[in-house]
């Protein structure tokens, strides 16, 4: 079970995460390297996007580091990056699980 207050974290929540271990970036250059790197499958809107941002600043999982006008730039925290590595271990063993089952349905 996850050490942190978030618990498993959702899709578009793992993404964040994964776009502020690339480098530090504002939520407008996170939301547009999301949808880059999902080819247009997650979009997230500034709603949903600013929501989670200031949830992974209270948890400390972000910081923010530079404000520009009302442009903020985030960086993750060590924190931050032990939950994402903990989410990625997790999903891995879920791709792991499904892939064993496929083969003992397919007969693979």
């Amino acid at each position: 079970m996850p050490k942190h207050a978030l618990e498993t974290l959702t899709e578009t929540m793992f993404y964040i995460l994964m776009a502020l271990e690339r480098e530090p970036m504002c939520g407008i250059d996170a939301s547009a390297y999301i949808e880059e790197k999902t080819k247009g499958r997650v979009k997230l809107g500034p709603a949903t996007l600013y929501t989670i941002l200031g949830k992974f600043e209270k948890e400390k999982y972000i910081e923010e580091i530079e404000v520009e006008g009302r442009k903020r730039t985030y960086r993750i925290t060590q924190r931050g990056k032990n939950a994402y590595q903990e989410e990625l271990k997790r999903l891995e063993q879920c791709v792991s699980d499904a892939l064993s089952e496929r083969g003992v349905f397919h007969g693979d």
